[in-house]
């Protein structure tokens, strides 16, 4: 007789002849979980905005607009017109404030007091009549070049220094050039997207090269808050990409000869040079 043996009689017939003792099982080893790679953060370009108080030269009036925070952008590289690339934002969308009341639009560099005689005509050009433009607190390219369109403007307007329309030109050319970047290669309309954003950034820094010049010859130093050494080499950079290469030559002379210019631009000037002599040598003007 099983010690168990009758429990069916009371309706427990399938405990009948169960282990009294059940082995004692080992504990499994606990599995090794592999270690899950950090996901990265979404990026959010509020994140480096935030709303920052003026008040309008022009009109008076008060208002906000989206700045940078200070060390938030990562720098990973420039390019050879000086343009600053930062990972996975573009700080020359947020360079143009625009007042919202009269339309003044100008470079935060030259967000300053203006002369009586400046407000006078920015008042009668532009006063009250821009319209359309974004209020988003995140701007888009497209948005960007609206607002540097509106800073050249003001800047014809108000009859500004070439060196400030020049300026305004060049950072025009960069957002362009940063909005052809982002373009997605698979985009059905890619080849048109670039040859046209390929032509607007040229005019941009044509229009940037030639004021440069100008400036040069007419403005003291700094100009746009550059020294000579970089205007030269600014300069020189536009002129080789428009094949004035004399232009660029004399300067890069200019500025490997200065003992003013540090290493590192005349290593950057040193690159330029190659860089004029194999374009002539394509171009059939150097052997």
């Amino acid at each position: 007789m099983g010690l168990l043996d009758g429990l069916s009689n009371m309706g427990l017939g399938k405990l009948e002849g169960a282990e009294i003792f059940e082995e004692e099982k080992k504990p499994e080893a606990p599995k090794r979980e592999e270690p899950k790679p950090k996901a990265e953060p979404e990026f959010d370009e509020n994140d480096v905005l935030f709303d920052k108080s003026v008040q309008c030269p022009v009109c008076d009036k008060k208002f906000s607009y989206r700045a940078v925070r200070t060390g938030k952008a990562r720098l990973i590289g420039q390019d050879p017109d000086l343009r600053p690339k930062y990972d996975k934002f573009d700080p020359s969308k947020y360079d143009v404030i625009v007042c919202p009341d009269c339309g003044y639009a100008v470079l935060t560099r030259y967000f300053a007091a203006l002369p009586s005689a400046q407000i006078k005509l920015l008042k009668e050009g532009i006063g009250g009549r821009v319209r359309g433009v974004s209020n988003s607190p995140v701007l888009s390219y497209d948005d960007a070049i609206q607002r540097y369109q509106l800073a050249l403007a003001s800047s014809i307007v108000k009859h500004a220094k070439d060196s400030e329309k020049a300026y305004v030109c060049l950072k025009m050319g960069w957002v362009m050039r940063g909005k052809r970047e982002t373009i997605p290669v698979d985009a059905p309309d890619y080849d048109e997207q670039v040859t046209e954003l390929n032509k607007d950034e040229n005019e941009a820094l044509k229009a940037a090269y030639e004021g440069f010049v100008s400036a040069r010859q007419k403005e003291n130093f700094p100009i746009a808050g550059m020294d000579e050494v970089t205007v030269d080499y600014l300069i020189a950079v536009l002129a080789t990409r428009f094949g004035e290469f004399d232009t660029a030559q004399k300067l890069i002379s200019g500025i490997l000869t200065n003992k003013a210019a540090n290493s590192r631009i005349k290593d950057r000037t040193r690159d330029l040079k190659e860089m004029v002599l194999e374009q002539m040598k394509m171009k059939g003007e150097f052997s």
